[in-house]
Formats: C-alpha cells, sequence, structure tokens
C-alpha cells in the first residue's frame, strides 16, 4: 500500500445488510413488528473476551407475555426458548469481531424481531516476538514492495507505484531480476502469490486482480473484486487465496474462480487489528505486516485471533529511506517462506537490504 491505513468502511454495510436479511426472513404471510420487544442484555455494543459467557435476555413491554423465542447469532438459529427467560451465550470457539444477536418471539398472534450487536475481542495476550538477523541478502531499492514470497530458489516479488508496479522472479544471492513483467501504467500493483503453474496478483484501487502464468508471467485473465473494493495483501493456504484490504478484515477466495467464500475479522486483546498488509501463510497461520509499523502479526485464520506480535523495529540502518520525502511509506513489508529450508525472510519497500531472521522471545 502506499497511502496510508483506511478505515473498515464495509463493516457498516455488511451489518446492516445481515440485519435486513434477518428481519425479512420469515414468511410474507405472517405479522411482524420490530419496536415492541428489545434486549435488556447485553447493551449495544457492548466488548466481551472471547470464551466469555454473555447474558442474553429480552426486554419486554409491561404486560406482554410471549410464547416462544428463537435466538440467532449471525443469522443461525442457536437456540428457542418457551418463553422470555434469559440465555447464556457460550463464546468459546467463535470468531472474534461483530456478532449479531438477533430474537424473534411470538405471543401467539404476531411475532416481533429484535437485533443487538456486540463486539468479541481476543481473549488472550499475543506472545511478544523479537527477531536476530541470520543473513543479510542484496535488494532491489527500485522494488516498492507489495508481494514477497520463496519458490524454488527465487524470489516471486510484486512491486507498486502508478507507472512503476512490476512483478519479477528474482535471485536471492544477487537481488538481481530473472524475469520481469511491467504493469500497465493505470495501475497500481499490489500483493501476489504463486498458485500451481499460476500467479495471483491485486491492484490497489483497480477493483481488479490479474492472473499470470508462473513460468512466461503473460496475462492470462482477470477478475473483479467483490465486497472487499481495495487489494493489498495476498497469500495462498494450499486451498484458498487469503487477501487483506487495508481494514482489519480478511477474505477467503475460491483460487479458480476467485469469488469471496467467507472473511474473518482480526482482533487482538485491545481491539481490531487494522492495516492489514502482505500476507504469507506459514504452517498453518497468516503472518501480516501491519502498514506503517514495524510489526508482523501471526493470525489465527479459523478465529481472527492475534497469537502473535512480531517486533522488528532496528533491522533497516536507523536513518536510511531512497526518498527522504516518503520516509513514512518506505516501510517495513514483504514476508517471504521457505518451507524446504524453513528459512523466513522479510525486506521493505525500496529497502537495499533483504533479511533472513529467526523468531526469539522478547
Amino acid at each position: 500500500m502506499h497511502s496510508g491505513p483506511v478505515k473498515n468502511i464495509l463493516k457498516s454495510a455488511s451489518l446492516l445488510c445481515l440485519v435486513i436479511g434477518i428481519l425479512t426472513m420469515t414468511s410474507c404471510n405472517e405479522t411482524v413488528v420490530t419496536s415492541a420487544v428489545s434486549f435488556k442484555y447485553p447493551e449495544q455494543g457492548q466488548t466481551f473476551g472471547l470464551g466469555d459467557d454473555v447474558k442474553v435476555e429480552l426486554d419486554l413491554p409491561k404486560g406482554e407475555v410471549i410464547t416462544s423465542a428463537t435466538y440467532l447469532l449471525d443469522g443461525k438459529t442457536i437456540e428457542t426458548k418457551n418463553n422470555a427467560e434469559p440465555l447464556i451465550l457460550k463464546t468459546a470457539g467463535l470468531a472474534v469481531g461483530y456478532k449479531i444477536i438477533t430474537a424473534i418471539t411470538d405471543n401467539g398472534s404476531k411475532k416481533d424481531t429484535a437485533t443487538i450487536n456486540i463486539v468479541l475481542n481476543s481473549g488472550m495476550k499475543p506472545l511478544q516476538l523479537s527477531y536476530k538477523v541470520v543473513n543479510v541478502l542484496p535488494h532491489d531499492t527500485s522494488s516498492y514492495t507489495q508481494g514477497l514470497e520463496y519458490h524454488n530458489g527465487r524470489f516471486l516479488e510484486s512491486t507498486g507505484l502508478e507507472g512503476q508496479s512490476t512483478l519479477r522472479w528474482v535471485e536471492p544471492a544477487s537481488g538481481k531480476t530473472l524475469q520481469r513483467m511491467d504493469l500497465d501504467k493505470q495501475y497500481f500493483g499490489e500483493g501476489a502469490t504463486l498458485v500451481g503453474d499460476k500467479v495471483v496478483m491485486l491492484t490497489w484501487k483497480g477493483n481488479m486482480g490479474f492472473v499470470y502464468d508462473a513460468k512466461t508471467l503473460d496475462q492470462l485473465s482477470t477478475f473483479p473484486y467483490q465486497n472487499s473494493r481495495e487489494g493489498w495483501g495476498l497469500c495462498y493456504d494450499g486451498s484458498q487465496l487469503i487477501k487483506s484490504d487495508g481494514t482489519n478484515r480478511l477474505y477467503f477466495l475460491n483460487k479458480e474462480s476467485f469469488k469471496e467464500e467467507s472473511a474473518i475479522d482480526v482482533y487482538d486483546n485491545k481491539g481490531p487489528v487494522d492495516s492489514i498488509n502482505e500476507l504469507e501463510f506459514i504452517n498453518g497461520k497468516i503472518y501480516a505486516n501491519i502498514y506503517t509499523s514495524d510489526i508482523i502479526v501471526v493470525i489465527d485464520p479459523k478465529s481472527g485471533i492475534v497469537e502473535k506480535h512480531i517486533d522488528l523495529s532496528g533491522l533497516l540502518d536507523k536513518g536510511y529511506k531512497k526518498v527522504p520525502r516518503d520516509a513514512n511509506i518506505d516501510v517495513l513489508n514483504g514476508i517471504a517462506w521457505d518451507k524446504q529450508g524453513k528459512r523466513l525472510f522479510v525486506t521493505g519497500k525500496r529497502w537495499p537490504k533483504l533479511f533472513e531472521i529467526t523468531l526469539v522471545p522478547q
């Protein structure tokens, strides 16, 4: 990414769509009102730690008696009660983020629907890690690194900036480009990943991704974005693509159709972790650069919980910036994993060095 962090402006729209869907899920022949019944507990927007028990209790109008109450979590039924007795929502095993609780009540003559949302933060403090440099390799300072991977003795690197965006295979020892494809000048290149014999690459605000032949780097096809309107980081977990868009949300895409099949929100014990950028999938976990910071976070792909914080402060010589006026954007970005050699590599945008590191307790 180039321009700085963005706010998660899509989340409210997604929640609204889900609420509308819930409110319209009953039969057209049933009378449904949406104002009489409300929630006594929890409070609107209340935050809980993952694993907490959440008391859910309805607040009925005076004299109101209901015969049944069906409770849903994010549109899926979790329990039906024969009256208005409280429900204990178990949050252990859920994903973190916004959760919509819905109650559909029936008093025998009409149905009433009430909704409320809560937020689940991670219930664990991330393990704090630092690093030890094992090896230092050269890195092309013209590379505004957006994506970095290691495959069969070469780096696959995608770079950004309008008019300068490229996809390239790079020789690790020399840092020299072995093969290169330049994007059309209208596109701002972003993350890329190898999927079989193809390379999938994102653009920033072009609302479009590209698919290339991994050997020739010839373009094969394109695909549009869906709910994720920007492209930032991209990796492949062996079955799905994982895409970031600069918010705290990660999207899981079908590797053939590139359709978004699911998403998770990323939280640590303090709240949402925004500005997720370059991604790498390592031993079942998602490693992610946090844009404009020296931090890499390690994310559980099932829950969205940040399990580790890796502090890479001081990795590059203090004071080095290729373009002084761009000091705020020539930042740490680029994570590559050598699966066979068990080696971890990191670099930054227009950095002169690429580092092989090991992780150590802080």
